[in-house]
Formats: structure tokens, C-alpha cells, sequence
């Protein structure tokens, strides 16, 4: 995949998702937190690090298995198969006429289209299950002229279910068709690029139109012809300059095109990265698939902004250059796609998707939105996508990655990975262990005074949320420790346990500060998370003595919680008190 034009550093499951987006219309799309936004050149190439959320990846044998039976792999290793000992080519070692419909009949294809053939023939020699032989015969004119293909060795290692190859084989089937649907999508890149140009020549000329009525004829009285040696010198110089117009032509246009395949391939990157990610956030198979018309959306509006008209015709480009491409890799068994309906190009009437509502406004059903398209990453398609982005050296983890180890390895892996679902690692981590000895082990890992061991408290509470009441026995005993008591007894609470015995104010101070580290750790300081928290603040006892006994709390974040609740509380005069408390914090050195 080549290098990403959006980067987004939340990996956070609160995160919204593509599919979470209230979109009126098809084209009704808003960026958002998490969507897909423009970024300069030159702010890209500061931007350093970019983060994609935990996938989980199925089973080696499972993705083998839908490697096979993609439908563009299943005609290449059929074709192999049918040539067998040999068929006779061309001198571009392609199948003539004939062949190809003897094909389609031996793999009973529904489709009659040679077309169809000719792509999975180039793939199968490009994977070598097709070798071209040449016809030599001696002559050394034709030693490089194939005159027929026969079955490649690498047919063989396919048949035997040898799953390293059949992956291999995959990604890079994958990579050949990303690469030719790039190449296909060009005119249309070129063409959405010229009516751009278009639209603003004629925004231009409108422009320069009305300055010359401005100036009225100021310039008629110039000179309207000029020295006939004059003219002798400028034709010869036009002649002259002939040659180098037609070098700069040359070259502008080799430019052009690669600006375009660029751009081709920048969108096709970025519209599966947005998939790759919202098969790894969304829960569901339903919120899992995506519009077409969202997927453009999420590409084309930049973040917090409502889509103008200009960018509603941008959204239609988009759409029309990625139908194709994703149909080849759906051909591939990468994406569940249904492409857009044919009969949309066709059609002007614009009620045929529904009768304009107020402000003249276009609104679409849900049978209407679906003619337009909708998508969805495979199985296969987050295998495939995973391997291009560790290929461009992106870290691309999967679920599971911090639960290999102890209690302290999975808790220091979630608070110190920038891209975790820290449930996700929970789940994967105590699936199979015994309830009490796990809960034991994650407790003694929680305890500590180091910067993130408020965060390792906080996700050690949410997996005794997962242990359950097996775990009951490890959280009392850890009652009797100053720095666990409050996770514990807020755990047993929760659980509607009463016979325990109430901890200490200095307990119930220490835990408070703890909570609202955890909260300004995990969160980085967002307000809203935070908000939650110090709305509860000071409690029943008011503000002066609570403050008065917070800022003594022995604590490695009992400053910055003060001052967190300074500038975020509410109310005025409590987030006075609190600032004042910082103060005395700072002052003791705390």
C-alpha cells in the first residue's frame, strides 16, 4: 500500500466509527472523530506515526481455504488445470479466440465474456501455475516467441493444500489486481481532474469577464499591428520552438499521469484502510458494511465540515473511480461488495430515487441508497490489508498480543501500547484461566506508585468485571491493601456484597485521586471523560474540608487531579477551592 494521506493516532474503542455516522442522505456525510480527512503534503511528511486499530485475524487454514475458492484465484488454478500438458498460444503467449471459449465451456463460466478468461489466463502465468513455452525449434529468431502454456509447478504446491503457498499465492494475486485496477483507473482520475480544471477555468474567465467590463475601453487606442521584421524573427522563433513545446507536452502529460496514478492509488489506500478499520471497531456484520456513498464521504469531507456542492460532486467522482477497483478485489474474495447499479448511469430522472423533500433536497430510501453500492472487508480482505501495512512499515497488531504472557505483561502492554483495545486483551487473556488465581495475579500486578499504575488499576477492576464471583475471595483479601482497597470495594459493591468492612478516609481520598489519574491518563486529559468524574466532586462532606484533606493525599498525581478539577469543574466556586489546593499540593512538593 503506498503511504497513507490521513493518519489518526486514536486506536481507543470509544472511538466513533464510519458507521456510526448520521448521514440524512446518501451524500448527507459529515467528518467526524475518526473519519477520513485531507492533509497537505508537507503535514503528512511530519506526521510520523500512524495507527490502526487490533484486528483478529482468522484461522491460517480458514483464510486458505476462501484463498481457493475466490472466484478470480478458483478460474486461474482451473484454467492450469485445463491446459494440462499444453495449449496452444499466441505470439503474446495469450489464449487465441478459440481456446478462450473452450476454456470458458471446460470451467463452466456463466459468463460468456473472453474478457473474463484473459484476466485469470495473465494471472495464472504471472503465479506460474501457467508456464509459456516457447518455440524455438532451433531457430534462435522465435527462442523468445511462447507457442503454448502448460500446467507450472506452482499448481502443484496449491493441489497439495500446502497453506504457506496458497497465502502467498493470494497476496500476491492481491497486489498484481490492486495494481492493474489502478492502472484501469486512470481515465476516470484524469477525467473527474479535468472537470475540476474546467469548473475552475470558467470561474476564471467569469472573473477576468467582469474586470474587462470594469475597465472599459481603455486600450483601444494602442497599436494594432506590428513591424513586418518583427513578425519574420517571431516565426522563426515559433519554429524553433517547436521541437521543445512537443518535449514539454511529452513530459507534462507523463506527469499528469503519474499525479493520477497516485491519486488512484492514494484512494484505493485509503478506502480500505477506513474498511480495515471499521471491521475492527464495529461489533457487527451490518455496521461492518459501509455505503459506498459513506465510504466516499468519509474520503472526501474534511473532518467537522458539512458537504458543499462542490464537495457532493467530488463524493460522486469518488464513487464512480472506486466502483471498479473494488470490484476487482472482490473478484478476489477481499471484499463483500455489491457494485453500483449500471441502470444509475442511465438514469436521469432524478424520481426514480425518491421524491425531492424540503429545500429541494434529494431523499433516499433504504433500497435506493443500496443501488448506489456497499462494502465491506473480508476475512481475507483484513489478512491482505494487515500484510500491506506491516509492508509499509506500519504497526498493524492484533488482538491477543499482550495476553501471551503473566498479569503484569497484559496490563503493561495495554498501558503503554498506543493502538490496544484494552477489553479485547482482557477477554483474550483470562479465556481458559482459573477466575481466583487469575484475579490474584492481576491485583499484585495493579499495585505500585509508578506513572501508569492508576491505569493499571482502573483495567485491573474491569477484568475482575469478567471473572466474576469466582474472584470474590482475591478481592477481600486484597481489602487489607491501601493501594487495591478501593478497587476492590468498589468491585464488591458493585457485585451488591455489604459484609466487608468500610475502608478508611484516607482510603476513600487516596482511591478518588487514583480514579482521576487513571481517567486523565487514559484519556489524555479530554474533557468529557473527565467531566463525568468531577461533576461527583467534592461530595457530601463540601468542598473546603474535602479539598482541605485532598491535597495532602500521598500520591504521585494528586497535583495534576487538582488541577485538572480546577479548570474543569463547573462550578466556579469549587473549582477555585481546587486550584488553591494545587497550590498548596505544589507547594509541599507533591
Amino acid at each position: 500500500m503506498a503511504a497513507r494521506s490521513r493518519k489518526d493516532g486514536s486506536g481507543d474503542e470509544g472511538r466513533a466509527l464510519p458507521a456510526d455516522l448520521d448521514l440524512e442522505t446518501l451524500y448527507g456525510a459529515t467528518g467526524g472523530p475518526g473519519t477520513v480527512g485531507e492533509v497537505d503534503a508537507e503535514d503528512a511528511e511530519e506526521e510520523e506515526l500512524i495507527l490502526v486499530p487490533p484486528v483478529r485475524l482468522a484461522a491460517p487454514e480458514a483464510l486458505a481455504e476462501s484463498a481457493l475458492a475466490s472466484p478470480l484465484l478458483a478460474q486461474a488454478i482451473g484454467l492450469a488445470r485445463w491446459v494440462g500438458e499444453g495449449k496452444p498460444v499466441d505470439e503474446w503467449g495469450e489464449l487465441p479466440e478459440e481456446q478462450a471459449a473452450a476454456a470458458v465451456k471446460a470451467l463452466e463460466l456463466e459468463s460468456e465474456d473472453i474478457g473474463e478468461i484473459e484476466r485469470a489466463w495473465a494471472l495464472a502465468v504471472d503465479l506460474e501455475l501457467v508456464v509459456l513455452e516457447s518455440a524455438a525449434d532451433g531457430n534462435p529468431e522465435k527462442a523468445d516467441t511462447p507457442e503454448r502454456g502448460v500446467a507450472g509447478p506452482q499448481l502443484e504446491r496449491l493441489a497439495s493444500g500446502d497453506v504457506e503457498a496458497i497465502l502467498d499465492d493470494w497476496l500476491t494475486s492481491a497486489s498484481i489486481i490492486a495494481a492493474t485496477a489502478v492502472e484501469a483507473a486512470l481515465d476516470d482520475v484524469e477525467a473527474a481532474r479535468d472537470a475540476a480544471d474546467a469548473a475552475d477555468e470558467e470561474d476564471e474567465e467569469d472573473d477576468e469577464d467582469e474586470e474587462h467590463e470594469e475597465d472599459g475601453e481603455d486600450g483601444e487606442n494602442e497599436e494594432d499591428s506590428a513591424d513586418s521584421e518583427d513578425d519574420e524573427v517571431l516565426a522563426e522563433v515559433a519554429a524553433g520552438a517547436e521541437g521543445t513545446e512537443e518535449e514539454d507536452e511529452s513530459e507534462e502529460e507523463y506527469s499528469r499521469l503519474e499525479e493520477a496514478r497516485d491519486e488512484a492509488q492514494g484512494l484505493l489506500d485509503d478506502a480500505l484502510q477506513v474498511l480495515y478499520e471499521t471491521r475492527a471497531l464495529a461489533p457487527t456484520r451490518t455496521e461492518q458494511t459501509l455505503p459506498l456513498g459513506v465510504l466516499a464521504a468519509l474520503l472526501v469531507v474534511p473532518e467537522g465540515e458539512d458537504p458543499t456542492e462542490e464537495l457532493l460532486g467530488e463524493i460522486t467522482d469518488t464513487m464512480v473511480i472506486l466502483d471498479p477497483m473494488l470490484q476487482d478485489l472482490a473478484d478476489l474474495g477481499m471484499l463483500d461488495y455489491r457494485p453500483i447499479d449500471p441502470a444509475l448511469f442511465e438514469e436521469e430522472d432524478e424520481s426514480t430515487f425518491g421524491e425531492g423533500g424540503e429545500g429541494g433536497e434529494l431523499e433516499l430510501d433504504d433500497a435506493d441508497v443500496d443501488r448506489f453500492g456497499h462494502v465491506r472487508l473480508t476475512d481475507l480482505g483484513v489478512f491482505g490489508v494487515r500484510q500491506w501495512l506491516l509492508e509499509d512499515g506500519i504497526d498493524a497488531p492484533l488482538i491477543g498480543e499482550h495476553a501471551q504472557g503473566d498479569a503484569e505483561a497484559l496490563l503493561r502492554g495495554i498501558c503503554e501500547s498506543p493502538n490496544v483495545l484494552p477489553e479485547e486483551e482482557i477477554l483474550e487473556w483470562i479465556a481458559g484461566r482459573e477466575p481466583l488465581p487469575a484475579a490474584s495475579e492481576l491485583l499484585a500486578a495493579a499495585r505500585g506508585d509508578d506513572l501508569v499504575a492508576p491505569v493499571r488499576r482502573l483495567y485491573c477492576q474491569v477484568a475482575l468485571r469478567h471473572l466474576g464471583t469466582p474472584a470474590e475471595p482475591a478481592a477481600r483479601e486484597a481489602l487489607t491493601d491501601p493501594e487495591l482497597a478501593g478497587i476492590a470495594g468498589a468491585w464488591l459493591t458493585e457485585r451488591g456484597v455489604t459484609d466487608f468492612p468500610t475502608p478508611g478516609r484516607d482510603v476513600v481520598l487516596w482511591t478518588t485521586v487514583d480514579a482521576l489519574a487513571a481517567q486523565l491518563i487514559d484519556t489524555g486529559g479530554e474533557e468529557e471523560p473527565m467531566l463525568e468524574l468531577i461533576r461527583m466532586l467534592p461530595g457530601p462532606d463540601g468542598s473546603e474540608r474535602f479539598f482541605e484533606e485532598m491535597w495532602r493525599v500521598d500520591h504521585t498525581y494528586t497535583r495534576a487531579v487538582l488541577e485538572a478539577v480546577g479548570a474543569l469543574h463547573p462550578d466556579k466556586s469549587v473549582a477555585k477551592q481546587a486550584r488553591k489546593a494545587a497550590f498548596k499540593a505544589k507547594s509541599a512538593g507533591r
